[in-house]
């Protein structure tokens, strides 16, 4: 998808307490690929794939989710190692923190959505610190069309800073990475890990919250696929372990993996 025109376009970050001088909007991925290689942040491996070492972390770091308690969350929540309990005036100190770190620095912007159900759509926003996280935004979630990112307006805001170190005893946190999700300010909050996945299950995280609570729907970690008779067999599973690729069937259609 073509999308020159729009990506090109000057957005301002100031309303989230972000005057970064160096603002890159939507870029395609052959410019995220190169501006990575250029910044010495990834290599090419010999069939062509864009490698990324994510430092200390290679992997997600559940023990450092928390959630802020709000008026969303207090009651409909199950506190616990799981759901961490965050306070919210610790959240907006660190908040301000890490935007003032963004600002310091060229920061990657991207529009974009999750679910394709538009009844159950949202729209997000991610501001990256390197242009590697923003290529894994494009490949991640749904691409909003150019007449759609004319007036985006998100629905929530993710600010994904790996090189942002948190004080533990100053801001609250456990160690010195975190990743934070506020309801009230439908924010997602990201430090001190380069690895992307946080990402992704923030914004699942988000979902898996919202779709029970004001949809009344129940979402399904999960892929699926149908016969031809219509039947539809649904794979579960953690992540990794292999659900889209049990599901790819040759005589069974993939429709959600």
């Amino acid at each position: 998808m073509n999308t020159t025109a729009v990506e090109r376009k000057t957005i301002s970050l100031k309303r989230y307490g972000i005057d970064s001088k160096g603002i890159h909007y939507q870029l395609i991925p052959s410019e995220l690929q190169s501006l990575t290689l250029k910044r010495g942040e990834g290599t090419v491996t010999d069939n062509g794939v864009l490698a990324i070492q994510t430092g200390r972390f290679t992997g997600r770091a559940p023990k450092d989710r928390y959630i802020v308690i709000d008026d969303h969350t207090r009651d409909n929540t199950d506190w616990g190692r799981v759901n961490i309990p965050f306070d919210g005036k610790r959240f907006d100190g660190l908040y301000e923190r890490v935007a003032g770190h963004l600002s310091s620095r060229a920061v990657f912007v991207r529009d974009a959505y999750a679910c394709s159900d538009r009844d159950h759509r949202l729209k997000i926003r991610v501001v990256n610190e390197t242009p590697w996280a923003n290529l894994f935004v494009h490949n991640m979630f749904l691409r909003p069309k150019k007449k759609d990112l004319k007036d985006f307006q998100e629905d929530w805001l993710i600010l994904n800073a790996p090189g942002f170190n948190a004080l533990p005893e100053w801001d609250g946190t456990s160690r010195s990475n975190f990743s934070i999700i506020n309801f009230t300010r439908r924010i997602i909050l990201i430090g001190g890990t380069g690895y992307t996945g946080e990402i992704k299950k923030g914004v699942f995280s988000v979902l898996n919250y919202l779709m029970p609570t004001e949809k009344n729907v129940l979402p399904m970690h999960c892929s699926a696929n149908q016969g031809t008779n219509g039947d539809i067999a649904i794979f579960f599973g953690l992540s990794g372990t292999g659900k889209t690729t049990l599901s790819t069937d040759g005589k069974r259609t993939l429709i959600g993996g």
